[in-house]
């Protein structure tokens, strides 16, 4: 079978994302991958409008990632938009922007495509076979969560609940106060007990298995928390991948990041400057999808939408 070098550009809530790989058969070698934040849903969940300035920036980013992979010698280019642009009014002014910064059409994936995808890549590394696993794929504007059994998804969907979305609807001060925490997390508690739960308990009734003890987490924010627990200061997959975090370590992290100010958080080790805002929602949805869901263990995985989009 041929090895073929293509890309894919990932248009987020929050972030664009680029990955170039060399792909063989059912085999992946990543060749780059890139990050730009553009926070392309600030100001959105208000009047459901993409702001002007939010589209030209991640047009900008998606443009320049396009040149890039073509560089590369990239031969096939895939760009993939996901929340806010599937729930944009406006949203043909970001595909017409994306359009005219890289002359390839852009696909904007549901929420179920989404969650099918995460699992896939996920499921793509052969360790996580290990019976019954939940996996969550926590981005800007909505949360994908699977019940996977083996090496197969059995129930997925995609929940309006992101770590952006969820930033305006609970602003903060600096630093944040007590009771911004403790509104947050009753907050995503409630939404976890309301919407989530009983759509993953449905699902472990039919399982053959025991409840799953173990969250998969892949998206930004579990690769920081994997990065700030190991002390990684760059992007290794094998190290981020080799972090294990359980339910205290995960509420000591949102304790900590919650006691801190911006200008603080920007020093951490492992987070990366631009996302020290958005991290304290995001470390508040882990922490509550692991003790709403009595999960003891929290793995995280670098692979998931990005890398099932090259294989698809």
């Amino acid at each position: 079978m041929p090895l073929r070098r293509k890309a894919v550009i990932d248009v987020g809530t929050n972030s664009v994302k680029l990955f170039v790989a060399d792909v063989r058969g059912g085999s992946i070698q990543p060749l780059r991958e890139e990050s730009t934040q553009t926070r392309l849903g600030r100001g959105f969940y208000e009047d459901h409008l993409l702001q002007p300035d939010a589209i030209a920036q991640t047009a900008q980013a998606v443009g320049t990632y396009a040149a890039q992979a073509r560089d590369l010698g990239a031969e096939s280019l895939r760009i993939i938009a996901t929340s806010a642009a599937r729930d944009a009014i406006n949203a043909a002014d970001l595909l017409k922007a994306l359009g005219h910064a890289t002359g390839v059409p852009v696909e904007v994936i549901s929420g179920e495509q989404e969650a099918a995808w995460v699992c896939q890549g996920v499921l793509g590394d052969p360790r996580l076979h290990n019976g019954g696993i939940v996996i969550m794929d926590l981005g800007g504007g909505s949360t994908e969560f699977i019940l996977a059994g083996g090496d197969l998804p059995q129930r997925s969907r995609s929940f309006p609940l992101g770590t952006v979305r969820l930033l305006e609807q609970h602003p903060h001060s600096d630093p944040p106060l007590p009771v911004e925490l403790a509104r947050c997390r009753s907050f995503v508690s409630d939404f976890l007990q309301r919407e989530v739960v009983p759509f993953l308990e449905q699902g472990w009734k039919g399982q053959d298995h025991n409840r799953p003890q173990t969250l998969i987490g892949t998206g930004g924010t579990a690769t920081i928390l994997a990065r700030m627990d190991g002390g990684l200061t760059g992007y290794d997959r094998e190290q981020i991948e080799a972090q294990t975090l359980d339910p205290a370590r995960v509420t000591w992290h949102v304790e900590s990041l919650w006691g801190q100010t911006l200008a603080q958080r920007q020093s951490v080790s492992g987070l990366p400057p631009n996302r020290a805002d958005v991290i304290l929602t995001g470390v508040v949805i882990y922490e509550a999808v692991m003790r709403e869901l009595l999960l003891n263990r929290l793995n995280v995985s670098t692979r998931g939408l990005r890398w099932a989009a090259l294989m698809d």
